[in-house]
């Protein structure tokens, strides 16, 4: 791996192994969990807890599919499932839709031995939150991440779901979390009741459509794109669908990183 941007002359064993574009003589290699921890890092804010940060983490194609036959899998590579761990490593919680959970046939994160002190040094539980935003319950609670999580899942959903759902989630050992009015999830307020429940440190993997409903509510604060170096044509969906935007939102590139024609790219908002 190396990094593309920002440029430097001098190696910083830190957060710039050896290798980086800009290095004389780097000979390119694998980045260490550590490595790519400190390139990935929250804002302070973030880690001591002052102010959620809300940061997604996505891959597309060049021609812009955010999936192949409905799954994120086909078009990721192994660097790219190396930085999704350390993502996860590094959040209090993990925001996903319930359509991505059923599609992708999510499971518990799980602890990772690598990660145990900085996380308990930093006030974290052994893994991170999983929290399902969906407006209707309509989940198989017999599945692992509620089953057998490290910590209990969250359910974030409206004030009007159906008792009976909420019932059932709860019977299941689920923590169910109102974050709107009605049925549906209101993107700021489900950040506002993630803080309040202690974490700060905020990741969604999506899908399409939950990223969309972040970005038209002005919640997200970064962007973690994979560009894969693959075309597929279809009517893949974007990285992000749903309600548009009044104005496009300007984000800032803060920093790229490339292995194999992959390219692991950084946007914060501006």
């Amino acid at each position: 791996m190396r990094r593309l941007f920002p440029v430097t002359d001098v190696t910083d064993e830190t957060a710039a192994p050896a290798g980086e574009a800009g290095t004389p003589g780097g000979e390119l290699r694998e980045w260490s969990p550590a490595e790519l921890a400190a390139a990935y890092a929250y804002p302070e804010r973030a880690r001591e807890g002052r102010q959620p940060w809300l940061r997604a983490n996505m891959v597309s194609t060049l021609d812009g599919a955010a999936q192949h036959e409905g799954r994120s899998q086909p078009i990721s590579c192994a660097a790219d499932m190396r930085i999704f761990g350390v993502l996860r490593a590094l959040a209090d919680v993990v925001v996903v839709g319930a359509e991505t959970v059923r599609q992708e046939g999510y499971r518990p994160a799980r602890a990772r031995a690598e990660f145990a002190a900085a996380r308990e040094a930093a006030g974290q539980g052994p893994a991170p939150v999983i929290a399902v935003v969906t407006a209707s319950l309509d989940l198989d609670f017999t599945l692992p991440l509620f089953t057998s999580p490290l910590a209990p899942t969250l359910l974030l959903t409206g004030a009007g779901a159906a008792p009976e759902r909420v019932a059932a989630a709860e019977r299941a050992g689920a923590r169910v979390v109102t974050a709107g009015e009605g049925a549906g999830v209101d993107p700021a307020r489900a950040v506002r009741a993630l803080a309040g429940l202690g974490h700060t440190r905020l990741l969604t993997e999506g899908g399409p459509r939950l990223l969309g409903q972040m970005v038209a509510a002005g919640v997200l604060d970064e962007l973690c794109l994979t560009v894969a170096p693959l075309l597929t044509a279809g009517d893949a969906q974007r990285i992000a669908g749903g309600p548009s935007v009044t104005l496009p939102r300007r984000f800032t590139l803060k920093s790229m990183l490339e292995e194999d024609g992959f390219l692991f790219t950084r946007y914060q908002r501006t």
